[in-house]
């Protein structure tokens, strides 16, 4: 039953929960808010949402850019290398991000009668995310169940497992993470330095599967 709208950035993690819940998705939504790397995850995003047959939409949230303050708004020389864990990593928060892609998304869930707004944070995200974490998460959902007719509420599945969990489940469900996008840099190639480009080839060497992805080193 399609039951669910999906908030997809064409990463890893998003792509991989698309896949698993493909049945259940009604449509899938990106936002372009801006960020070095917005226009490569939105290219990878609409190429795997026609591989699955999903309905995709591009919503622009130009304001984010505009008025937010953070390093993935403001090229790539301001992005610093090293581990998400990495204190210096802290500039790469977009302010409430989610709490804003998540209401957008509640809202076009409401307005065609969805139940569920599922998203793929995980794990690995808590370090610096205040935004992935779970008390966020539920608190979200209840707010949105409140807030709506529907019900609505939040299917955040990747909570609690890491980001090779979801690349070995990836890879047994086929996923070409080849056309998936993640450097925060937003070059043509993966930087292979920054936190989420380390965190990727982690994943990949945990995982014991075979990272397709193309880095600068």
């Amino acid at each position: 039953m399609q039951d669910s709208i999906m908030v997809v950035s064409g990463g890893v993690d998003s792509v991989t929960l698309m896949h698993e819940y493909r049945e259940r998705i009604a449509l899938a939504v990106t936002f372009d808010y801006g960020s070095n790397h917005n226009a490569a995850e939105i290219e990878c995003a609409r190429r795997q949402c026609r591989r699955l047959g999903i309905p995709h939409l591009v919503i622009p949230l130009k304001f984010i850019g505009e008025y937010f303050n953070s390093s993935l708004l403001e090229g790539a020389d301001a992005i610093p290398e090293g581990n998400y864990d990495d204190e210096n990593m802290k500039s790469t928060v977009v302010p409430f991000r989610n709490g804003i892609m998540l209401s957008v998304a509640c809202g076009l869930a409401e307005s065609r009668g969805l139940k569920h707004v599922l998203i793929a944070n995980h794990f690995g995200d808590h370090a610096i995310y205040p935004d992935c974490r779970r008390p966020f998460v539920e608190a979200m959902s209840q707010a949105m169940e409140e807030g709506t007719y529907t019900r609505t509420d939040i299917l955040a599945p990747y909570t609690d497992i890491d980001k090779s969990a979801i690349v070995a489940r990836g890879a047994r469900l086929g996923v070409d993470y080849a056309d998936t996008y993640s450097c925060y840099k937003g070059g043509v190639h993966h930087c292979g330095k920054c936190g989420t480009c380390t965190e990727r080839r982690e994943a990949f060497r945990t995982a014991g599967v075979p990272d397709p992805t193309i880095y600068d080193c």
